[in-house]
């Protein structure tokens, strides 16, 4: 596997300059949330740097990848594109990259859905998605307060509000996120007890 640095420009041309910053910015992220987590600094790099490698591809073209790759995607993701980049992404970079890695694999995958299960690795990831120095939505100041002093109340706050976002847009939530927000609160409340 390369270095951070070195999939940089990898990355350049499959994306916009606004998705390639901030795709800089969540390895910058990811760096500094796995020195207050205890994980691999540079394999959070990794994963920050290449989160977002499908994301300014056709959406045909996605389709195309996941059917060549033998992804079948359940009904509610079929009718989520913006879910699909997560896919594609883990399948490009396990075998058009080859990166076999199965955390920055998990972590690619499910970087905007969640999933029940995740590991600190896959919620550093997660979360500096949502707290990269390029976000600007209302609210983010508290994302990245919280995300500085426990990665679970931090996921939390990101599931709610992607779960929040999608019901107010009458948008389908795939069942990993319901279970991933079900299971962070769970293990709030039970640290509180």
């Amino acid at each position: 596997m390369l270095k951070a640095e070195e999939y940089i420009e990898i990355i350049r041309p499959k994306l916009t300059e606004a998705r390639f910053i901030h795709s800089l910015n969540v390895a910058q992220s990811a760096r500094e949330l796995a020195n207050i987590y205890g994980c691999d600094e540079e394999k959070c790099a990794v994963a920050g740097i290449l989160h977002d490698i499908m994301k300014d591809t056709d959406k045909e073209q996605q389709l195309k990848m996941l059917s060549d790759f033998g992804i079948i995607l359940n009904t509610t993701e079929k009718v989520t594109p913006s879910l699909w980049h997560q896919i594609s992404g883990a399948a490009y970079i396990e075998h058009i990259l080859g990166i076999k890695d199965e955390e920055i694999l998990g972590a690619v995958r499910y970087h905007t859905s969640g999933k029940s299960g995740m590991s600190t690795f896959e919620k550093i990831i997660f979360i500096a998605d949502f707290i990269s120095a390029d976000r600007i939505y209302p609210g983010v100041d508290v994302m990245r307060r919280y995300a500085a002093e426990s990665l679970d109340k931090a996921i939390v706050e990101g599931l709610a509000f992607t779960i929040k976002e999608l019901a107010i847009n009458n948008r389908p939530i795939i069942a990993d996120t319901i279970h991933a927000y079900n299971e962070a609160v769970l293990k709030n409340i039970q640290g509180k007890e």
